[in-house]
């Protein structure tokens, strides 16, 4: 064990040789010490319930657990684990809340999954800087309670509580992205342990500037990279002024193309919305039995504006003459906080509001992102398509990016269901990209997009991605499988 911990030399204990007597989900006792040595007996385990429960996300993605499971306390832990998983060939397979919709947490050739969920601390806050370092463990919810009085907050609102971390190394967005941006707008500087151990701070340690032409640009390529590349064990982020006044609104419309029109209008007009959400009448219908919700059930938009009195009444005014001109009705505003914390809970439950339609079943979500003028052309087509499929499902997005989400019920156990899901989710994700978008605008490749990717950026981009990750994981390590 001892010679396990100093080993440096990638093929000194080749794992396939090492634990080649092996069954599947299981690592050597030697091996599984020396983790043990590093992290602390109670922060490994190996059984079964935890593995499995390890090995999925919230996709439709079947369960591929890890080989064992680790809970390091600190960055040098995560390093030593890093250092002894890459010497000995083992994969790595970082972990956070577990909330992803693409199987990015699905250990395809086992390994050790990292789950980083008790580096729990805000690191250090700059109030007069608009920035604060977070490691994996906070959430974007502990964050905000924690900034409660401080007169900031961190908008990128994903709807799931997820672990800051994670949302970077998705890329996530979420509701308020068509105001304050997405993560990748967001992420000021990242420290991140590279597959071998190898300490490195995307902007160099400690910075937090807001804008820097020096070199190549590390954070970005880190920030979506799905824990291919790297465990991300720190993020700096860049906070806002919280708003001096909320409104939000919710206005039904006749069809799907009267909604997105007033979408594409309101942006047009230069009207500075906070959030702008899309919801089909099947979604309505769903949040209305779910969240106990009176809404119309109709095409509908759920709107939030952020700013001061005049600089809202302004908003709201020009918006509703806009939604008017396009049919709406049922024009509602929710001036009081818990009306709005009614609201928005309603559209984050979304998801799980869709799969109690389907008792049993699993949701299969597509990401597809395209340019504004396109939306009201791609979303009508969709919501055509998916009438005709015979499959059970609804579109709810956020609609201010031009990104939506066909949230599909299926029975995994189903083959022939499971393959008219795929289908119906490429030929979605290639329209996208024939309208000059892409496949995904937020939920990241993961398992399923990977034809996709190739597809979008062509064989020279891919290839170039392959490159990178060559030079920082040359031997394929960092969680296999996923993106490339």
């Amino acid at each position: 064990m001892a010679q396990l911990l100093r080993a440096s030399t990638w093929g000194l204990f080749p794992w396939r040789s090492y634990c080649s007597q092996k069954a599947k989900g299981e690592l050597c006792r030697d091996f599984v010490e020396a983790l043990k040595a590093v992290v602390g007996g109670s922060h490994v385990s190996t059984a079964t319930a935890v593995r499995e429960l390890h090995g999925r996300d919230e996709s439709v993605h079947r369960c591929q657990p890890p080989d064992a499971v680790v809970w390091p306390q600190n960055v040098e832990q995560v390093s030593r684990v890093a250092a002894l998983c890459y010497s000995q060939g083992v994969p790595i397979i970082p972990f956070g809340t577990g909330t992803g919709l693409e199987g990015g947490v699905c250990a395809v050739q086992g390994g050790v999954c990292v789950n980083l969920m008790q580096m729990d601390q805000i690191l250090e806050l700059n109030l007069e800087d608009f920035s604060v370092v977070v490691e994996p463990g906070v959430t974007r919810k502990a964050l905000n309670t924690h900034l409660r009085d401080s007169g900031l907050w961190f908008p990128v609102d994903p709807g799931a509580d997820a672990s800051l971390c994670g949302m970077a190394a998705t890329a996530a967005s979420g509701t308020n992205a068509v105001r304050y941006g997405t993560m990748r707008e967001n992420v000021l500087n990242l420290e991140v342990v590279l597959p071998d151990g190898r300490l490195l701070h995307t902007a160099g340690p400690g910075r937090h500037f807001r804008k820097s032409a020096a070199g190549y640009n590390l954070t970005g390529l880190f920030v979506g990279s799905e824990g291919t590349l790297g465990l991300i064990t720190a993020t700096t982020l860049r906070l806002h002024p919280a708003p001096e006044a909320t409104v939000a609104a919710t206005c039904a419309f006749p069809s799907v193309q009267a909604a997105v029109d007033s979408t594409v209008h309101i942006l047009q007009a230069a009207v500075p919305v906070a959030r702008i959400e899309f919801l089909d009448e099947v979604m309505m219908d769903a949040c209305n039995r779910y969240s106990k919700l009176n809404c119309s059930v109709a095409p509908t938009l759920f709107l939030e504006f952020h700013g001061s009195q005049q600089a809202l009444e302004e908003q709201l005014q020009r918006t509703e003459e806009i939604v008017q001109q396009n049919g709406a009705s049922d024009f509602s505003w929710a001036k009081e906080a818990e009306e709005r914390s009614q609201l928005w809970a309603a559209r984050h439950n979304a998801w799980y509001a869709a799969l109690a339609l389907r008792p049993g079943c699993k949701g299969y979500s597509t990401d597809v992102c395209v340019p504004i003028s396109r939306l009201p052309e791609i979303v009508v087509q969709t919501k055509e398509d998916l009438n005709a499929s015979g499959l059970k499902g609804s579109i709810v997005g956020h609609v201010g990016d031009g990104n939506f989400h066909c949230i599909l019920l299926v029975n995994p156990d189903d083959a022939e269901e499971l393959g008219r899901v795929k289908a119906f989710a490429e030929q979605l994700g290639r329209r996208a990209l024939a309208l000059h978008g892409t496949c995904t605008g937020e939920h990241g490749i993961g398992l399923g997009k990977r034809q996709l990717l190739q597809e979008e950026v062509g064989a020279v981009g891919v290839e170039t991605m392959r490159q990178l990750k060559a030079v920082l994981d040359p031997r394929g390590l960092m969680n296999p499988g996923k993106v490339l």
